[in-house]
């Protein structure tokens, strides 16, 4: 995929040092394996050399060789990551006990080494939970000063040039925060624009969706939308956006020219905040499946270092890509 290459052509520019907490496992292996043939990121698998090595072996893995593998029972800075979590998790009451044991969890291990300086971010989810990959994420990495909010966006391709910018669109949130304040809706959309800009290479152009359009409709949820493109406007003066707008709206320029004149955003825009996740994640799963789109991500916003969380259903494919997002963003390429 041209987009894809596009992204590998850039991490290589500035090669980064991507964590892969799930080191057994088989996509994982696989795609670590691709990545490093290919060569656009440093891979840091975390797990028993010698169980990685064999299964390596069982799989034909040819490459595995290159990748630093990192036992989380026996390596020289586990003093280190002990001392440094005891730091940041005090103020919760963590004891030594807890968290000797919590830097032998993966999980705990790469936020750690993302922390320390020793990794540039980090790629998992193959086997593990959303919740499971962000819990420690949050308690370490923890988010970019003035964001209070985490979001996942999604870089939708569709297969052909009708909407967005040649059938390249961003949907968000359609990963983490079930229902978002207008302030948060706002911190979500001037993130989005951000990761639109850096990620795909276009301006963004913001719609924040409801099924109101201009005031057509009135209720609560209306108003929280209509709030939150105020409250964004804000945060980013320099930010492309509007709404509320319905999605026909949105994206289909003669109906944003009926329903919302003089927008400068209404049928022309390239990204669009849902105001939950549960429209924001049933809409990309419907345009994926039913449009034949290519669903990348979803990208991580808000944290203070790349950390990307994958689907248990994802593809080997799936990890490279993401691998290749997530090296851009510790490139700051994204």
């Amino acid at each position: 995929m041209e987009f894809i290459n596009k992204l590998k052509a850039k991490a290589r520019v500035d090669i980064k040092r991507i964590v892969l907490p799930e080191g057994l496992e088989e996509r994982t292996l696989k795609a670590a394996d691709t990545i490093l043939a290919e060569g656009f990121a440093q891979i840091i698998l975390i797990g028993e050399p010698g169980a990685i090595a064999r299964k390596a072996k069982r799989l034909e893995l040819s490459h595995i060789n290159k990748a630093t593998i990192v036992d989380p029972a026996h390596h020289d800075k586990k003093e280190t990551y002990i001392s440094l979590l005891l730091q940041l998790r005090k103020s919760k009451g963590l004891t030594r006990e807890q968290a000797q044991e919590l830097v032998l969890n993966p999980l705990y291990l790469s936020t750690l080494m993302i922390k320390n300086g020793d990794a540039d971010g980090e790629v998992a989810g193959a086997q593990n939970s959303t919740g499971d990959v962000l819990r420690p994420a949050f308690q370490i990495v923890k988010t970019l000063p003035g964001i209070s909010v985490v979001s996942g966006a999604f870089i939708m391709i569709l297969p052909n040039n009708e909407f967005g910018d040649n059938g390249m669109l961003v949907f968000a949130d359609c990963a983490v925060h079930p229902n978002p304040t207008a302030a948060e809706l706002a911190e979500i959309a001037v993130v989005t624009g951000k990761t639109t800009q850096s990620i795909a290479g276009i301006e963004p152009r913001v719609a924040m969706l409801s099924f109101s359009t201009k005031g057509s409709a009135r209720h609560e949820m209306v108003d929280k939308v209509v709030e939150a493109t105020r409250l964004a406007k804000e945060l980013d003066p320099t930010l492309k956006i509007d709404g509320e707008l319905q999605a026909d709206a949105a994206i289909v320029e003669a109906i944003g020219a009926q329903k919302a004149p003089g927008s400068s955003i209404a049928g022309k825009a390239n990204v669009l905040v849902f105001p939950t996740l549960e429209t924001g994640n049933i809409s990309y799963k419907l345009v994926q499946r039913m449009a034949h789109a290519e669903a990348i991500g979803p990208v991580l916003q808000g944290m203070a270092a790349p950390i990307n969380d994958l689907s248990r259903g994802c593809s080997v494919s799936d990890i490279v890509n993401l691998v290749a997002i997530t090296a851009n963003q510790a490139a700051g390429k994204v």
